[in-house]
């Protein structure tokens, strides 16, 4: 087994383990909060490994106690200055998360402690999901004023169902681990020891199958799942302009600073 950090993206790890590339958030301090910077590492990791003639399969997990704690508080505030820094920041998120999606290696996120806003859209990018027993799930942009707009809104229905979808959207609430494998949102879920193992067995009944069958079968299935992700990526755009603009998410993010719960008034 190999250990190694790309050179020029330390916030991201890289560990080899046969043909499968671990890749691994490590902004533990921050409990992995994604930032430009994070966002871009993990889309050059994610390009390096779907290049990587000796990788068959790919893992994404996070250091340190969670995951992701989600979009990084900085970034969200900075939302309502412009539209132009909007639609900029969220491109990096896209197109790192769309690598993800796109690679014809099957992707697999390893989710422990918190997955949260857009580490959960990140995690949906992956093809599947395995989930610590005692970890939370969740999307609570509505609860700031916001949508889940790295393709949340998106990517969410094809996985739950419509119903699904909008309970945990439009509510933003957080479910644990077994109300998340009840609804389909993850594949697997194991005790917090055990989960590199319950990780490490869905690998193997991957690697036992034909790599080319199962990378157009994932193209396949991704395309009769989502044949209009194009066109809802850019209306989950146009949407968030809206709601960084307005008074309710000034007042959202206010709460969140003040660690107070939001006044919201419709506007």
């Amino acid at each position: 087994m190999s250990v190694g950090r790309l050179a020029a993206m330390p916030l991201v790890e890289t560990e080899d383990r046969g043909a499968v590339r671990h890749l691994i958030l490590n902004r533990p301090e921050k409990r992995n909060a994604m930032h430009g910077e994070l966002v871009l590492a993990i889309g050059a990791a994610l390009k390096e490994a779907a290049n990587a003639a000796s990788v068959r399969c790919v893992v994404v997990r996070g250091a340190g106690a969670m995951f992701s704690s989600g979009m990084d508080f900085g970034a969200l505030g900075a939302l309502s200055s412009t539209p132009e820094y909007l639609r900029a920041f969220r491109r990096e998120c896209i197109e790192s998360w769309n690598r993800a999606e796109e690679m014809t290696k099957p992707v697999i996120a390893q989710i422990h402690g918190g997955c949260i806003g857009g580490a959960v859209e990140l995690a949906l990018a992956c093809d599947l999901r395995v989930m610590s027993s005692d970890a939370v799930i969740g999307m609570p942009e509505t609860r700031i004023g916001l949508i889940p707009d790295v393709g949340g809104s998106s990517r969410l229905p094809s996985v739950v169902g419509l119903g699904r979808a909008k309970e945990l959207i439009m509510t933003g609430k957080l479910i644990g681990a077994e109300e998340a494998e009840r609804i389909g949102l993850v594949n697997r879920l194991a005790a917090p020891e055990e989960l590199d193992a319950a990780t490490e067995q869905l690998v193997a009944d991957l690697l036992a199958c034909a790599p080319l069958a199962v990378g157009l079968a994932k193209r396949v299935l991704d395309a009769a799942a989502k044949p209009a992700l194009s066109l809802t990526l850019e209306q989950e755009v146009q949407a968030q302009q809206l709601c960084a603009q307005s008074e309710d998410f000034a007042e959202g993010a206010r709460a969140l600073a003040e660690k107070r719960l939001p006044q919201f008034t419709g506007r």
